[in-house]
């Protein structure tokens, strides 16, 4: 996910409010193996994993955008105001270059 925000021009700061969710490919039993006692892992290959990092990476990516570009004007705590982006500059500048 911090990948998706990166590609973005995003940072992640301590305070950004990011929240990041993780899960494990491993077996239940290694996480619930007895304290004392050698457990086994049976899990998905590094390499055969890869493409499941690409796809979060890609629809972070593409959340951030879409949150960008289907906004509307907002005017938020303090009376300060952001302006939606313009959509038809935007197709006019970025749409064109895409082929849509």
């Amino acid at each position: 996910a911090p990948l998706g925000v990166a590609m973005t021009g995003g940072f992640g700061y301590h305070s950004s409010g990011d929240i990041f969710l993780a899960f494990s490919t491993a077996n239940r039993e290694a996480a619930l193996a007895p304290s004392g006692r050698i457990a086994s892992a049976d899990f998905i290959p590094d390499t055969d994993i890869d493409p499941f990092f690409d796809a979060v990476i890609e629809s972070v990516e593409e959340a951030i955008l879409n949150a960008l570009v289907a906004n509307d004007d907002m005017t938020g705590r303090d009376g300060n105001f952001v302006p939606a982006l313009p959509k038809a500059w935007l197709k006019g500048n970025f749409g064109a270059s895409q082929g849509k």
